[in-house]
């Protein structure tokens, strides 16, 4: 453990920036959501717990291709705006009427050409393409769901697509191509290679107290907001307490095989820096019927080979993180809490080790 003095815990709340995508933020922001000291007159859903959070901002992956964001996407133009939905419904304080209607998708006979569409995403595109600005949609349509927090996407850009390099030498261009493939993610690239990430996400970077990757697909959710350019630069140069928060099981195709050292080595080469120094890595034991479950489509926990992730220069703290109801899910409450009490614990055994004088 270093000896450096880090962060302790802000009286007047921590600064958070969470980054990643797909469910796995999601769950993370639902948790972090009931710790944000809201800036809206009326009650939180739940009440506040402690240690508290004074700005929250998520920084969302916009590269899906497939589902209704992928058709919205061709067919106008528009950033995927699903992962977007999910953070906002995630961190709403209007989690039962207006969350389940932005989470809401057409389906059955008679859809015609809604079905498949979820309606928070037409909702965005609809207010993105009034507004002249995606990211602005995001800021309003997050007003309308009262969100504990700000999302913006990793990147403006409506046309960043994912280009893999397999391990059999193939390249296989869009997510969920790349997905679907069985012949295993070599390196994974950003087209067009430069895209540029929003000021307003690399402030709140800049200015945070504790940034957060993961959990979420490697190379599809994770790894292309490291492929932003600047993105790890701003991340490294930060002040903040750095930390990746694990997956529970592996991925099938995307992550196949490969234990946490090896999942936290992939993003190390991607960022070409060490962008986090702490792993958050769930102990618990996945119950044998979910694991059986999982192995059907050749998914398994996650190993934590603890000697190779120190290696790597990250310190692995365990925790019980395992929510094993009908799938295998992080428990939101236990990891937004270990996350957010990282920084004073790390400062009481900062000062446990400073000698007396």
């Amino acid at each position: 453990m270093t000896t450096a003095n880090p962060i302790s815990n802000r009286a007047q709340g921590l600064r958070v920036v969470a980054i990643g995508g797909g469910t796995g933020l999601a769950t993370l922001l639902r948790g972090l959501k009931r710790h944000v000291i809201s800036t809206f007159p009326s009650a939180p859903s739940a009440p506040l717990l402690a240690p508290f959070i004074s700005r929250l901002t998520a920084i969302v992956t916009v590269t899906d291709d497939g589902g209704s964001s992928g058709r919205l996407r061709r067919e106008l133009g528009v950033p995927p705006p699903g992962d977007i939905r999910n953070c906002m419904t995630a961190l709403s304080d209007e989690e039962e009427l207006l969350a389940r209607l932005f989470r809401y998708r057409f389906s059955g006979a008679g859809g015609g050409g809604l079905e498949g569409h979820s309606f928070g995403n037409l909702f965005l595109t609809a207010l993105a393409d009034v507004c002249g600005d995606f990211p602005l949609a995001i800021k309003l349509s997050s007003a309308i769901l009262k969100t504990r927090g700000e999302i913006y996407p990793s990147s403006a850009s409506s046309n960043v697509q994912l280009d893999a390099l397999m391990h059999n030498g193939q390249r296989v261009r869009g997510e969920t191509n790349i997905t679907a493939s069985r012949s295993g993610i070599a390196r994974i690239r950003l087209v067009p290679v430069n895209v540029r990430p929003l000021p307003q996400a690399l402030e709140a970077i800049r200015d945070a107290d504790i940034i957060s990757i993961g959990p979420g697909s490697l190379f599809t959710s994770c790894i292309p907001n490291v492929l932003v350019r600047g993105v790890p630069e701003a991340i490294t140069s930060s002040s903040a307490l750095r930390v990746y928060v694990g997956n529970l099981m592996t991925q099938p195709n995307e992550s196949t095989g490969l234990s946490a050292s090896q999942h936290i080595k992939a993003i190390f080469d991607h960022a070409k820096c060490r962008v986090f120094d702490y792993a958050l890595l769930n102990s618990a034991p996945v119950p044998a019927v979910l694991r059986a479950r999982y192995a059907e489509d050749n998914a398994e926990p996650l190993f934590n080979d603890l000697d190779q992730i120190r290696a790597l220069g990250v310190t692995p703290i365990l925790g019980d993180y395992l929510d094993a109801t009908h799938f295998a899910r992080h428990a939101a409450d236990r990891i937004a809490l270990d996350l957010l009490t990282l920084p004073s614990r790390l400062h009481q055994e900062w000062r446990a080790q400073v000698p007396t004088p």
